[in-house]
């Protein structure tokens, strides 16, 4: 007599070889940009170590230091009273040039493959991050060092983020982008936890270690890359998504990048032009020009609204350790470990901003919302968020959310809404040029937030939380006229109960 197939192979045929492999690049290329931001994290943390309060440290006996001298166990150059401003050099070093690398890296990314590309730019960073930390057990003490480390470690990593999300794009359509995005992107969250916790564990001693061991995971992660990156179904033989659905009312109804749909798509005869005509699927696509992505209907809007949400998002990224050391007074290590429960909040966000965008059909709107929460969040959590541990882990986690939600839904679903736009006649090559576009104007916000930190600073922190809330005002204002035309596009849907009609 025989039995019935065992549970776990009926669990396993429950699912088709396509999905398998869709399922099998959407964890990959999560666990190579979760090892991106991973390597992006320790400098945060280990900010308290290059300069702290040494006062209540035991000087050596054969130290030759001045005893009044309340920072002679701080790491030369940062041991000076300019501190902050050069911490923000450095920040800014890296923030800058991966800004500029971004737009170009976009480029690249098209005609390039991806994965040599990718692999290339995961190597790199993991030397250049590590470089760093060999500056402890190499005793380098000049500031030109870590600057030029920055600026090529923030050239490098540029490689990262057009490149998984052109090819996630390869391998997921429409359907509920958001939603899955919204998840595959709590890899941001999740590698700035790791960073946290693996630099916290040396940030106390042998700090130079906070660096080199998540360089090491990130250039064996590019190996692994190399070994089993899959860029097109097309290459194991699976069949490729369907980015745009074609048929009745109620089909395009749920398809937001229809330009008689979605609210802010336009029938632009140049655009598509630009874009290139109609091929046959099995044809090679030409990539389209940088000028041609900027035409593509939300592409301005949402790329300026991302500059000041990632001012806010990165200035928390770089500065939140060091703000909770100072102004809660704990320690490096219990600093930079409640820090991450912002990213904690982060990923929740981006889960909640996928799933509601899809559900209603507004991305814009999502993103408007959230970042009008926020706003007052920021306040309340600069006044009240250290008067005790319960209140700071609750704010911080709201924070995090309404902050990082808006963040991680312009840079996935959005990113790949835009770069698949139906007035691209099915031309997906434009998808690396949008994110790099979109990415790129983002990190130009990302470059500001924490040199902008590093000036205020000296002035109180009340300063810089008032110039964070500005930046999510602006950064909500710049989605009013795609908010309004959603807005526009539901009521015709109430109204006529088949649909979006143009607007």
């Amino acid at each position: 007599m025989r039995s019935s197939v065992a549970p776990g192979i009926w669990l396993l045929r429950t699912f088709s070889r396509d999905s398998w492999y869709r399922g099998f690049v959407l964890l990959l290329t999560f666990l190579i940009y979760t090892c991106f931001h991973m390597s992006r994290k320790p400098i945060s943390v280990v900010k308290s170590r290059l300069h702290e309060n040494c006062s209540e440290i035991i000087q050596p006996p054969n130290a030759t230091h001045d005893p009044n001298n309340t920072t002679w166990c701080s790491w030369s150059p940062f041991d000076q009273n300019n501190y902050k401003e050069l911490l923000g050099a450095v920040d800014n070093a890296f923030l800058v040039a991966y800004a500029i690398g971004m737009f170009i890296s976009g480029i690249f990314g098209e005609r390039l493959p991806l994965r040599y590309y990718l692999t290339a730019g995961m190597l790199l960073s993991g030397l250049f991050t590590s470089l760093l930390g060999l500056a402890y057990f190499w005793n380098i003490h000049k500031l030109w060092y870590f600057v030029l480390i920055q600026i090529c470690n923030g050239l490098v990593q540029t490689t990262g983020w057009p490149s998984v999300v052109t090819c996630v794009g390869n391998w997921f359509g429409k359907g509920k982008r958001g939603f899955i995005m919204g998840i595959w992107n709590s890899h941001t969250s999740v590698g700035n936890i790791l960073g946290t916790l693996i630099a916290g564990v040396w940030v106390s001693g042998p700090w130079g270690l906070s660096f080199v061991v998540p360089g090491i995971i990130i250039a064996t992660m590019g190996v692994f890359t190399f070994l089993f990156l899959i860029e097109y179904p097309e290459d194991v033989d699976c069949a490729p998504p369907q980015h745009h659905v074609s048929g009745g009312p109620e089909e395009n109804q749920n398809n937001p990048e229809d330009p008689g749909s979605n609210p802010y798509s336009h029938q632009d005869h140049s655009l598509e032009a630009a874009a290139g005509s109609s091929k046959e699927l099995s044809a090679q696509p030409a990539a389209i020009s940088f000028w041609g992505a900027l035409r593509i209907p939300g592409v301005i809007e949402f790329s300026l609204c991302l500059l000041f949400a990632k001012l806010v998002s990165y200035t928390f990224l770089y500065w939140l350790p060091l703000y909770i050391f100072n102004v809660a007074h704990f320690s490096a290590k219990e600093a930079g470990d409640l820090s991450t429960l912002f990213d904690v909040g982060g990923i929740v966000g981006g889960i909640l901003a996928g799933l509601i965008s899809d559900y209603t059909n507004g991305r814009a709107t999502t993103c408007c919302v959230m970042l009008i929460l926020a706003a007052p969040l920021l306040f309340l959590y600069n006044h009240f968020g250290q008067s005790g541990i319960a209140t700071s882990i609750v704010m911080l986690i709201i924070c995090g959310a309404l902050v990082n939600g808006p963040y991680s839904l312009i840079t996935t679903a959005v990113s790949a809404d835009l770069g698949t736009h139906k007035s691209l006649k099915g031309n997906a090559k434009a998808l690396s040029t949008v994110t790099a576009i979109i990415d790129g104007t983002g990190s130009i916000g990302a470059a500001l937030g924490p040199l902008l930190a590093g000036l205020i600073s000296p002035t109180g922190w009340n300063n810089v939380f008032y110039m964070l809330i500005s930046a999510d005002v602006l950064a909500c204002l710049l989605l009013c006229r795609l908010v309004y035309k959603e807005i526009l596009a539901w009521k015709s849907a109430l109204n006529t109960d088949t649909g979006y009609k143009e607007i």
